[in-house]
């Protein structure tokens, strides 16, 4: 948490200076984790104010999906960025994701007001796949092209890298899309983006600066299957009815 807060923050506040009609907020949520996580984000909290720093704490856990979806209806901004609390994104490529959703909200529909343009921009890893193989084992490479190609097959066929953690939403796609959303675990990006491909919502696909940082608390077999199991429900509960768009 410190290294994404630290850089995040700093990068926010050069760019209110810069800027000072820009505003922002950070919302730390804390899926009833057993470490020191919101002890930690509330020294940020009273270092820039509640106003700049929100610390949203769950009892229970209830994965990552139903923390980011919390952490949204409780977000007050325009545009809604989620990123990973780890910082394997660099921050200040907001500025490419934000690029992208501006393009994505101006080619929308002109009869579409302003403040009801939807769009979505996804950070992504796609570009360094490659550099990525050549360091993990056969094993782990078999598993990551088996959940790539059944999310390419059940849900989601235009956006290469579903799962990384940096994405940048309009207020009104967030809501759309969030409001709808069931998978609460690690495969809710796959249900966000296939959510907004059924609602038409424009996205776009951004190259990031990423590093894979130690410590992840993925089990690789496990959660890969768990996520395979749940983009199966995605796709059948959906064509069934048994899920439907609000």
């Amino acid at each position: 948490v410190p290294l994404m807060m630290d850089e995040a923050l700093d990068y926010l506040e050069k760019r209110q200076k810069r800027d000072p009609s820009f505003t922002y907020e950070v919302i730390v949520v804390d899926d009833g984790s057993k470490d020191q996580t919101a002890k930690v984000a509330m020294k940020y909290c009273k270092k820039y104010g509640s106003d700049k720093v929100r610390v949203l704490s769950l009892v229970k856990n209830r994965g990552k999906g139903g923390a980011v979806r919390m952490g949204v209806f409780s977000s007050r901004g325009k545009k809604i960025l989620m990123a990973d609390a780890d910082g394997a994104t660099k921050f200040a490529d907001i500025e490419k994701v934000e690029e992208e959703n501006v393009s994505l909200s101006n080619n929308s529909l002109i009869c579409i007001p302003v403040q009801n343009q939807m769009a979505i921009s996804c950070g992504s890893r796609a570009h360094l796949e490659k550099d990525s193989i050549a360091k993990r084992s056969y094993f782990r490479t078999l598993l990551m092209y088996g959940f790539h190609f059944l999310v390419w097959f059940l849900c989601v066929k235009e956006i290469r890298d579903t799962q990384c953690g940096f994405k940048l939403l309009t207020r009104e796609a967030a809501l759309r899309t969030f409001s709808t959303l069931h998978i609460e675990r690690w495969a809710f990006d796959v249900e966000l983006l296939y959510i907004a491909q059924r609602l038409r919502i424009p996205i776009a696909e951004v190259a990031v600066n990423w590093t894979e940082i130690e410590g992840s608390k993925l089990v690789p077999f496990w959660s890969w299957l768990q996520m395979g199991r749940d983009l199966l429900f995605i796709r059948l509960r959906y064509m069934t009815g048994a899920w439907q768009l609000e």
